[in-house]
């Protein structure tokens, strides 16, 4: 896939070509505009070049498959829970495009065979789904399917908590109100064997 560079406080970044990068600046200038700002004054004369770049990176992810990630397995015959918490995260909510952001508690218990991923691959994974537009909803639910499709684990779950700029900075305005979701598949729908998930993700 080609790539073309793009420059932010002297590091380049690699940005996806699917990203139509003067598409974005456009906009952005137009949506100044319309809010009666000037473009053109010096504050403002790189902010559509600054949001076109960070926009490239916080979507990054719709580029990504979650298959090239979870493709390389390791069968070390490990049958019991294995958990990775506090997975920060930053997404993007696709109803007002600002941001929520928290952590993810991601767990699986491997299939008979122990198949396992590496540990790096489940906060991956999480990146993927979050570095889209999103509801967090959707995104607890995809990361657990994904490890399902993927892994064909004997079960799996999945905690997201978070807050959203979207009820802290408008609406009801209620910064600090954390929003908590959960997708749970297979063996961990078991009472007891969630009881036990859910412990240690709750566990100071």
């Amino acid at each position: 896939m080609q790539r073309t560079s793009c420059r932010r406080e002297g590091v380049v970044d690699e940005v996806s070509d699917v990203v139509d990068l003067p598409r974005i600046e456009a906009a952005v200038r137009e949506i100044l505009l319309a809010i009666g700002e000037n473009p053109e004054r010096e504050g403002l004369k790189q902010t559509p070049a600054r949001v076109a770049r960070a926009y490239a990176e916080a979507f990054k992810g719709l580029h990504e498959e979650p298959a090239d990630l979870l493709g390389t397995t390791f069968d070390i015959g490990h049958q019991e829970l294995v958990l990775v918490r506090d997975v920060a995260f930053y997404s993007m909510c696709e109803h007002h495009l600002v941001p929520f952001y928290g952590k993810a508690h991601v767990g699986y218990i491997p299939a008979e065979e122990g198949k396992v991923t590496g540990l790096s691959k489940l906060a991956r994974l999480v990146d993927i789904f979050a570095k889209r537009p999103q509801v967090q909803e959707q995104l607890t639910t995809q990361i657990a399917d994904a490890l399902m499709e993927h892994l064909q684990p004997e079960g799996v779950i999945v905690v997201i908590e978070s807050e959203h700029l979207c009820m802290s900075m408008r609406g009801v305005s209620k910064p600090g109100a954390k929003t908590v979701t959960s997708a749970v598949r297979g063996a961990l729908r078991n009472a007891a064997t969630r009881a036990e998930a859910m412990s240690l993700i709750l566990r100071n």
